[in-house]
């Protein structure tokens, strides 16, 4: 059986303990369903265009967020749109096991990658089917071999380890384990294309299928993608250390307890923004001045002349509303002069 090889150091420790903290703050903080829905399908948005740009494709942030809209790009490679699109689609897949109980499958794995690359380059990828040949994973820059997979006729012996060691009461941390089911499975490299998105969807299942779906809120791929050379440097070093996966853990729980503790920071902020909602209604504002105080506390509007555009209203009502909820206590001025033309307003959080 596969018996994965890596040591746990403070490093790992302080990057599971920020996981937890992240996790039991999201269990128990009470955040509207609109804004975990909104979260929910930026994050989805970030992740697919992250996942396929590491692989190569050229969609701006702007055109993936606007193709998962519904909308057409003309000039976008129908490649890119595909495999953008497809990665939704086996997101939604493995969203749908979260909690489950059913055993992990090589089919699973299996149809993960197919709705992956259904569709893409003519088929070339071979969906959902194992390699038959050798796959080299060759740098796009120089075309020298950085890494040479094992020889297609071990893949399947190797993926059944890998899936029967997932199913496998190991009392390892389901945080580990999703990171090590995704570096096995790149190692493996068990397909023809596709492998990268998989491993990193695979990753994502594993921690779903044991509740650590973080109210599906997080997207580790931004960071692989704005840093890639840090992750397939950290990816490459287990093979340059025999093996041992510790300092690829280190990087992958740090990434994803910075991950969590970004989404953590935007949950409080969004409570302490209800609550001076709150307070600013009870103490009896409405109407404009309700309004001008959600502009800062909510949309980060926060200069006179902003505010005016804004909300329709002249300078003289933006004042005196302004005056009214410094009067309050519920925001500030920031200047450094009476006279500061940079001076801008703040909420007292």
């Amino acid at each position: 059986m596969f018996d994965p090889k890596f040591s746990i150091n403070n490093a790992i420790v302080a990057g599971l303990t920020r996981i937890e903290r992240a996790v039991g703050f999201m269990s128990a903080a009470r955040l509207s369903d609109d804004w975990i829905r909104d979260m929910q399908a930026n994050a989805l948005t970030l992740e697919a265009h992250h996942t396929t740009h590491i692989e190569g494709t050229q969609l701006t942030l702007e055109q993936s967020t606007q193709l998962l809209a519904g909308q057409t790009i003309p000039e976008a490679n129908p490649n890119d749109v595909r495999e953008l699109l497809n990665y939704r689609t086996a997101f939604e897949l493995v969203a749908g096991y979260i909690g489950s109980v059913e055993p992990m499958s090589e089919v699973l794995i299996r149809e993960i990658h197919k709705r992956l690359v259904t569709d893409v380059r003519g088929g070339s990828a071979a969906p959902g089917q194992y390699r038959l040949g050798q796959n080299l994973v060759v740098d796009s820059v120089t075309k020298e071999t950085v890494y040479t997979p094992p020889p297609a006729d071990e893949v399947q012996s190797l993926m059944t380890d890998l899936v029967e060691w997932l199913n496998a009461d190991t009392g390892i941390n389901t945080v580990l384990v999703s990171g090590i089911a995704q570096f096995q499975l790149v190692h493996i490299h068990p397909f023809i294309d596709g492998n990268g998105r998989t491993a990193r969807l695979l990753a994502t299942l594993v921690m779903y299928r044991d509740n650590y779906d973080f109210k599906r809120l997080f997207t580790m791929s931004e960071l692989y993608d704005r840093d890639s050379s840090a992750y397939f440097g950290a990816l490459q070093r287990v093979r340059e250390h025999d093996m041992d996966m510790t300092g690829w853990l280190e990087y992958y729980v740090g990434g994803l307890a910075a991950q969590m503790q970004e989404v953590q920071s935007k949950g409080e902020q969004v409570i302490k923004t209800g609550v001076l909602q709150i307070k600013a209604g009870a103490v009896g504002f409405s109407g404009t001045a309700l309004s001008v105080f959600s502009a800062i506390l909510r949309d980060g509007i926060n200069t006179p002349s902003a505010l005016t555009v804004k909300l329709h209203i002249s300078r003289s009502t933006l004042q005196r509303h302004l005056k009214s909820l410094i009067g309050a206590g519920l925001i500030r001025v920031v200047q450094s002069s009476a006279h500061d033309p940079t001076a801008h307003y703040e909420a007292n959080m």
